[in-house]
Formats: structure tokens, sequence, C-alpha cells
């Protein structure tokens, strides 16, 4: 256990810097065979959990190219994917089992 001030304020600090280190959530959410919302915004440089939420009964297969991303979600459950850091621009993706109707955009600024 620390026994000075220094010490004391290096364990606070370094807490606090993991605490703020955690990627930022969104949530997005498949429904009728379409994502929701279809645009999501994201800041550049930034790691970002994606919490995709089926509430479809038949599965789905999140793919994005650009995101090097690739997972199936079954029908009424929810899964995690993680993107980024990302550079700025605008990363598509869509869903493999129906890419007429999935389809969305991840835009970094």
């Amino acid at each position: 256990m620390p026994r000075n001030s220094a010490s004391w304020l290096f364990l606070l600090l370094l807490v606090i810097k993991t605490a703020s280190a955690a990627a930022p959530e969104i949530t997005l959410e498949i429904k009728d065979h379409l994502f929701f919302p279809a645009t999501i915004e994201v800041p550049a440089g930034t790691k970002v959990r994606l919490q995709i939420s089926n509430s479809d009964s038949t599965p789905e297969e999140f793919e994005s190219y650009g995101l090097n991303r690739e997972k199936v979600i079954p029908g009424n459950s929810k899964t995690v994917i993680f993107i980024g850091p990302l550079k700025p621009g605008e990363y598509p993706f869509f869903g493999e089992f129906y890419p007429r109707t999935a389809q969305g955009v991840v835009i970094v600024r």
C-alpha cells in the first residue's frame, strides 16, 4: 500500500485514466431487416463498442469490408463488436442475409 501522498496521487491518476479509457458505446438495432440507426457518427481515433441487438426472429450477419468486421447475430439476441480507432471517412456496413434492406454507414469525424 502506498505510504506517501505522491504515491497516492499516482495511484488515483492511474485509476482515473483507466476509467476514462473505456470505449464509448453505441447501440444498433436490427428490426424488420433494417439497421436503426442507419447512420452512426463516431469520433476519429477512438475505439468504439458497438452493441448490436437483433430484434428479428431470424439471424443477420453484420458485415463491413471497410471496418473489417463480420459477425452473425442470431435472432432475438445481442452481441458486441469493437470498431476503431478509425480515420475520418465513411465506412458502410450491411446485413449479409438481407443486403437490399439492411444497410448503414459509420461516419467518422
